[in-house]
């Protein structure tokens, strides 16, 4: 039997989008068959989000065509685009805090009459057919990210939608949530719906999806089938050009491969934690850290991976009875503030960049040289803008910062460059033991591999690094020992060489 191929339900012809004479895209075609999992892939700028934000009615086109089933459209506003069947799941929620779930359900679809019970009863329903379990009298503030993202997507499906768009869904979900989301949204696509996928998460995109689109510096490179392509071919269509194999792969070092091995008797350990408890968090944990090693903490989400970090650099306390004990070069500590980890050369660098990673109104020169003068180098000296310079340069330069943009804000960069200011930030202090928390997430895939190289060469340096990751790859492409926290506990330890995905996985769940 022949099946003729259905009609797009949307299509984007030519679509450009012009800010301060600069395209944000740039004569770009699109379309989404019914039905379809359509991934749109690039790095930070690539113009995903501006083609997503005018089919959802958030922003204008400058010039070209929409047409939604055939018809053509112009959304004056996401309320307008929703109420034609268009729905946008923000990677950020636009749900309203304060109200409950069934009033977020409801909004857009007032009666002129509110009867509370029956819109309750509607939200629960709702939940239900979607295999949901959210209460629909909890506040939308006390919900966790993935329950946030269940009622924007109930939302959509409650109003009918024929188009959902996803922004980044995955990025704050743990794995058992990511498969959930991926039934849900296979689930849609067989009702009809058709889905567009925005990710930094090349596997994923290759993983859900039915077609990709790849755009670069505001233009079409390609679209096709997913079937047909493979991690390397994206990323070289997203960058323009092949990026080093030690991205998710084996690491580079000086040109030559080195065995991954526990760490060498001769080395010295920099950094113990014995039996360290915080509430119902962190329970009993220990592990140590040795210098010139990178020690990967693998883990879901809730595992204490991250409060451990918190507690190690002062940010959290651990119980002050029974809490356990840290010892830095065999020395006890417990610190009250950060401020007194980064005096004995321990830094944190966040998992978010944009709440507390750096100050966003400043260019990157100051934000670094800020991170220098929290040291106690730093401190001894006065402020100096021939010194600022000098070292400010020297990280723009270690960490391929981009120098075109250095007279912008932060808050300007692509997130990639934000990331690379971070870390220089942090690096500027001359820490001797470093923790990273997500060091790539929401990066550009051009700039993973040059932070990456920066976290091996602090390891090369004698420096203990630690990184934590959900990101198997990533643990496995930089580590040379793994831990994995569940449960409040370290529950396995491994060598690089011995482990695989699923050995992790099987660890971090059972």
């Amino acid at each position: 039997m022949n099946h003729q191929p259905a009609d797009p339900v949307l299509r984007i012809v030519a679509g450009s989008k012009i800010y301060g004479g600069i395209h944000a895209i740039d004569s770009v075609d699109f379309d989404l068959l019914p039905g379809e999992i359509h991934a749109v892939l690039g790095e930070n700028g690539a113009g995903k989000s501006t083609m997503c934000k005018a089919i959802s009615g958030a922003i204008l086109l400058s010039s070209g065509d929409y047409f939604l089933g055939g018809r053509k459209v112009s959304f004056a506003s996401p309320g307008e685009a929703l109420k034609s069947g268009v729905a946008m799941v923000y990677q950020e929620t636009s749900l309203v805090p304060s109200m409950t779930v069934a009033q977020n359900l409801e909004l857009g679809m007032e009666k002129l009459f509110t009867v509370y019970r029956k819109i309750n009863i509607a939200a629960q329903q709702s939940q239900q057919a979607l295999n949901f379990n959210v209460e629909p009298l909890a506040l939308v503030e006390t919900l966790g990210t993935a329950k946030r993202q269940m009622v924007e997507i109930a939302r959509a499906v409650r109003h009918k939608a024929r188009v959902i768009i996803f922004d980044e869904p995955t990025a704050s979900l743990t794995p058992e949530e990511i498969q959930h989301l991926f039934h849900l949204l296979r689930s849609l696509r067989a009702q009809g719906v058709g889905i567009i996928f925005i990710s930094h998460a090349i596997e994923e995109a290759l993983n859900i999806a039915d077609r990709i689109t790849v755009l670069r510096d505001g233009k079409l490179v390609h679209t096709g089938p997913a079937a047909e392509l493979d991690r390397p071919a994206v990323v070289r269509m997203m960058v323009g050009r092949d990026v080093a194999t030690s991205h998710y792969g084996e690491v580079e070092t000086d040109g030559a491969s080195e065995d991954v091995v526990a760490p060498k008797k001769d080395r010295r350990r920099v950094l113990a934690v014995e039996n360290v408890t915080m509430g119902s968090v962190v329970k009993n944990m220990s592990f140590s850290v040795y210098e010139g090693e990178v020690v990967g903490v693998a883990g879901l989400v809730g595992s204490g991976r991250t409060e451990i970090a918190h507690i190690i650099c002062g940010a959290r306390k651990r119980n002050f009875l029974r809490g356990g004990l840290i010892y830095l070069n065999g020395k006890p500590i417990r610190y009250r503030v950060p401020r007194q980890a980064v005096r004995d050369g321990i830094v944190y660098i966040t998992e978010d960049r944009k709440l507390d990673g750096f100050f966003e109104t400043m260019t990157a020169d100051d934000n670094i040289y800020l991170g220098y003068l929290a040291s106690p180098k730093g401190k001894r000296a006065l402020f100096s803008a021939r010194q600022r310079k000098v070292v400010s340069d020297r990280w723009v330069k270690a960490l391929s910062i981009s120098a075109l943009k250095r007279s912008l804000k932060i808050i300007e960069y692509s997130g990639g460059n934000q990331q690379k200011v971070v870390v220089a930030k942090s690096l500027a202090q001359d820490p001797s033991v470093v923790i990273f928390d997500e060091p790539t997430r929401g990066v550009d895939v051009g700039a993973i591999p040059q932070i990456h190289a920066a976290i091996r060469s602090l390891a090369a340096q004698g420096k203990a690094v630690i990184v934590i990751s959900s990101y198997l790859p990533e643990i496995l492409a930089i580590s040379d020992r793994i831990l994995v926290a569940r449960g409040g506990r370290i529950a396995e330890e491994m060598s690089a060489a011995q482990a695989t995905e699923e050995k992790i996985m099987y660890a971090a769940i059972h």
